[in-house]
């Protein structure tokens, strides 16, 4: 019998000769694509969409096991096998967001369904994401994404392209945009109503999705856009971790472990008080499904910080890696008197042109401050961790200088 995707079966998975590296940041860059398109799927209910991220979750498996056997190859003592032992729950971590996302969106492929006000928050929780189809007479059509410069000018990211039945993921600064392309954007609602119209030429007119009408439903849906915010702020400072090999970081990934697991307690809580009231309480069961995955991804944010936390160490594969994916994760020291030096930061986004989002900062005299939410001011000698394209971490230090 046929699996329900289509496929005979799992794919034949051989040895190749492989750079480990190669494999960590392809898995890296992935499983964050992965959890962008799996939300985007839910939030449009577009089976399209869902069904890509069922694919790139095929292709993760095949490269995690390819991982696998090329960490095995490299651990030829005790010694060796100590410091890569790690590396294997990195790697564990990146496939667990990876089936974590496939689950969110089965919300979509298998109609498990999602009340329509979780639609709407959700939006209000997380970046614009939106689908548009490339007009022929758009002024973006036949130019690169390094020419267009979308992201610096207007904070909205191109995070995927299909042309015909062929996915573009991670599109790059020399990727061309071609009439007919279908490209998904990320950014805020702002600078998608800027983008939506130039690519499309059509306005972009988000539709406003009903409130909860009981109150149980509502706190439950606050509590799932709180722990999707902490599960992905919890995978940046796991990263963060190991990149600076911050036991401190790795320690605020715990606590936000345990927080994601309160929260999912009390949410599952509101949702089934919520069932004795709605019309129709097996339209609830997405948000079970949603928050569930959604903790599992915490779950693998601390399974990153692993070796960190058992003073094994950081291998200096994995820190490759993290300095190479597609986001890249900086820390950087504010000069006195320098650009940055007083510059407002706002819901975790300074105030300059530059598109990179600050997750932590730590003061000498108060400790770190945690949280893609940060209100603050940057001072001189705050280190600054900030996450973005490696452009925009060239511009942030520039600043910084």
């Amino acid at each position: 019998m046929g699996r329900f995707d289509g496929r005979d079966g799992p794919l034949r998975v051989r040895y190749e000769p492989t750079s480990v590296k190669d494999l960590l940041v392809e898995m890296k860059d992935t499983a964050e694509l992965l959890i962008d398109l799996s939300y985007s799927a839910v939030l449009h209910g577009s089976p399209t969409i869902a069904h890509e991220v069922v694919e790139l979750e095929h292709r993760m498996d095949v490269l995690q096991m390819r991982a696998r056997m090329s960490l095995m190859l490299a651990a030829r003592s005790p010694d060796e096998a100590e410091t890569l032992a790690p590396v294997l729950g990195v790697v564990g971590a990146a496939d667990k967001i990876s089936d974590a996302a496939g689950d969110i969106a089965k919300i979509v492929t298998e109609e498990i369904g999602l009340p329509e006000a979780m639609r709407g928050a959700l939006t209000e929780g997380v970046e614009t994401l939106v689908r548009a189809t490339v007009s022929p007479d758009s002024a973006y059509a036949g130019r690169t994404l390094k020419d267009i410069d979308l992201e610096s000018v207007t904070g909205v990211r191109v995070i995927a392209i299909r042309r015909d039945d062929d996915w573009i993921l991670n599109p790059g600064p020399t990727t061309r945009i071609e009439a007919g392309d279908v490209t998904l954007l990320r950014g805020p609602e702002t600078g998608v109503a800027d983008v939506h119209p130039t690519l499309t030429g059509d306005p972009f007119d988000p539709s406003e999705p009903p409130e909860p009408a009981i109150d149980d439903l509502e706190r439950a849906v606050d509590s799932i856009v709180l722990m999707k915010n902490l599960s992905e702020l919890a995978v940046d400072l796991a990263y963060g971790s190991v990149l600076f090999d911050n036991e401190a970081l790795a320690e605020e990934v715990s606590n936000l472990e345990i927080e994601v697991d309160a929260l999912q307690s009390r949410f599952e809580a509101w949702t089934l008080r919520a069932a004795r009231e709605a019309d129709d309480p097996v339209s609830l069961r997405g948000l079970i499904h949603l928050g569930v995955a959604t903790e599992e991804i915490s779950d693998a944010a601390l399974e990153i910080t692993e070796g960190v936390m058992r003073d094994i160490g950081v291998h200096p594969v994995v820190e490759m890696a993290v300095q190479q994916s597609d986001e890249i994760i900086t820390r950087t020291v504010i000069g006195g008197g320098s650009a940055l030096d007083g510059t407002a930061v706002e819901e975790g986004i300074p105030a300059t042109d530059i598109s990179t989002s600050v997750i932590a900062i730590r003061r000498p005299d108060e400790g770190w401050l945690i949280g893609h939410d940060i209100d603050t001011t940057l001072r001189a000698g705050d280190a600054v961790l900030a996450k973005g394209t490696r452009t925009s971490a060239e511009e942030f230090e520039a600043l910084a200088a």
